[in-house]
């Protein structure tokens, strides 16, 4: 049996931490103001390097798709809430 706790202060439920959305912000205009010099050091590094390093810099980009599994014939009901899709 799953015993649920209250919560007490803080922040509340689905409520976006102000911290972390500015920090977000900062990262941005730093790599924004840095395009060009990335760009460059990209072109110094080795080929397989280099895949590597996009491959890697990919995961904070694209979001990682869920995978979704049914069988055949079965009903599949999406709803979408505030942009994310819940299945």
């Amino acid at each position: 049996m799953k015993i649920e706790k209250k919560k007490y202060g803080g922040r509340q439920k689905n409520t976006p931490n102000k911290l972390t959305s500015e920090l977000r912000n900062l990262i941005k205009i730093i790599v924004s103001n840095q395009l060009e010099t990335i760009e460059s050091d990209l072109k110094k590094i080795k080929p397989h390097q280099r895949i590597e390093l996009i491959i890697k810099l990919m995961n904070f980009i694209i979001p990682k798709q869920n995978s979704i599994t049914g069988t055949e014939g079965e009903k599949i009901e999406f709803i979408i809430t505030k942009g994310k899709t819940i299945l």
